[in-house]
């Protein structure tokens, strides 16, 4: 028994001087960076800090996002205490805009091959920035002249001349405020670079000229540490590497770590989703086909409130990605020449016309890196023209049948003979007992045809085919 309860105290002992199991996370940054994603990914980096995990890696393919949401991310990168990777992976993947303000916050950062990253412009929402640089274009000419000594004389016997110093113009409102913006965008990546030790000088070449490079010339410029070629060789590579974390300097050892994948929770996920570009226009789409059906046919509620909440989804996706003001106004332009044409029909002229203009909007609305699909554009355009095309053959119809009421509404129409003395009688047009005279004896149950009406009494006269072929009128 002695031997026993010292070998379990032993067990015991060794099990608490034991090191836990080392474990890291995998997140998933996959489509723009909007304020679903950050909230999940600064979440649970402050959770697997807390925790004590030996390493967050962040998969990155994404073509930018919000300002305020990539810096949510950056701060809560910069305030773990557990190493943070970034991964652009797999490849074809990008890391463009803000992709690249989160990969120069990670403490090692890497590319899989075939991937690319860059063009770190900051774009407004609402529209995208003009191709006039608001930095006045290129640097004045130096006064001295070339050849000038370090002092300003210029150089030879020539007298010295003073010339007024050229200044740059004063900046207009837009162009300093989108300067302010850049220059804004500029110093916080070099901070970033700065404090990770990477290339500064090309970083603030990506905010300012949107270049944007190659995994390998990315590896070669020192924009990022190193190539992998999948999770395992990231591994093998990031082991044994030191970094600098909030706690200080840590050691990576990732031999062997057991990686966790944690997913975003539902609402993060569906709110991640509408933000996608192409499901923001269908949204859109949708929002108009049944805000029109509703105006068309008052009543019908259904397409009225599927056309309010696709609405109110739609704007929550614009509100979290750069569109652009002009391809708004197309859409809104091209919904209400539809709407006109459903209302006072042009013989497709007005609808037609709206679809082109429609097309415009949906290819405009958002710029390069978000652009909407052809194929979806088509598919919307050919949709919409369908519903148009049942519009217009539904109005041609109602206009080719003629009068519904009234007394134009009766005349040629057929009906038989109910009961008839000489030339006067009754007859039964369409359910209906009218009164009626002809210019000859007509019998009970012959078919007549309604050729003129004289107040309430109709003037018939018997339609080809003879007797009606159905039931006979039946004296009572």
């Amino acid at each position: 028994m002695v031997f026993v309860a010292a070998v379990l105290a032993a067990f015991s002992a060794f099990a608490q001087g034991a090191a836990p199991a080392r474990s890291g996370v995998v997140l998933t940054i996959d489509g723009p960076v909007t304020p679903a994603n950050a909230q999940y990914i600064a979440r649970e980096i402050e959770e697997a800090s807390a925790s004590g995990r030996e390493l967050v890696l962040i998969e990155i393919d994404t073509p930018g996002g919000l300002v305020d949401s990539m810096k949510t991310i950056i701060k809560a990168m910069l305030a773990s205490e557990a190493p943070v990777v970034t991964y652009v992976a797999p490849q074809g993947a990008r890391s463009a805009s803000a992709g690249l303000y989160i990969m120069y916050a990670a403490n090692v950062s890497a590319m899989a091959p075939g991937t690319n990253t860059g063009a770190a412009t900051p774009v407004e929402v609402g529209g995208a920035p003009d191709d006039d640089n608001p930095f006045g274009g290129e640097k004045p000419a130096d006064p001295a002249g070339e050849g000038a000594d370090p002092a300003g004389a210029p150089a030879g016997d020539a007298p010295a001349t003073e010339e007024p110093a050229e200044t740059a113009p004063a900046l207009a409102n837009d162009d300093a405020m989108r300067a302010k913006v850049i220059n804004d965008s500029v110093a916080y990546i070099r901070a970033l670079a700065e404090e990770r030790g990477r290339n500064a000088d090309w970083a603030e070449k990506a905010v300012r000229e949107a270049a944007a490079v190659t995994s390998r010339e990315a590896l070669e410029l020192g924009v990022i540490d190193l190539i992998a070629e999948d999770r395992a060789d990231l591994l093998k590579q990031l082991d044994g590497r030191a970094v600098k974390t909030a706690k200080g300097e840590r050691t990576l050892q990732t031999a062997n770590l057991s990686l966790e994948e944690i997913e975003p929770t539902l609402i993060e996920r569906i709110l991640g989703f509408i933000a996608n570009p192409n499901v923001a226009v269908i949204l859109m789409s949708l929002a108009t086909t049944g805000i029109i059906i509703e105006m068309w046919n008052p009543g019908s509620i259904f397409p009225g409130l599927l056309g309010v909440l696709c609405l109110v989804l739609g704007l929550y996706a614009f509100q979290v990605l750069p569109f652009n003001w002009l391809g708004a106004m197309l859409m809104g332009i091209g919904a209400l020449l539809i709407i006109v044409e459903a209302y006072t029909p042009t013989f497709g002229l007005s609808g037609l016309t709206g679809l082109a203009v429609f097309a415009a909007g949906l290819y405009l609305i958002f710029p390069e890196g978000f652009r909407v699909s052809t194929s979806l554009i088509a598919t919307i355009v050919a949709s919409a023209g369908a519903i148009l095309a049942l519009i217009f053959f539904a109005i041609v119809g109602s206009r080719s049948h003629g009068p519904m009421i009234g007394a134009e509404a009766i005349r040629r129409r057929e009906g038989v003979v109910d009961d008839w003395d000489g030339r006067e009688g009754w007859v039964v047009i369409e359910g209906e007992r009218w009164r009626a005279r002809s210019d000859r004896p007509l019998s009970p149950g012959d078919k007549v045809k309604v050729v003129e009406i004289d107040g309430l009494v109709l003037v018939v006269r018997q339609a080809k085919g003879g007797l009606f072929a159905g039931p006979q009128p039946q004296e009572a």
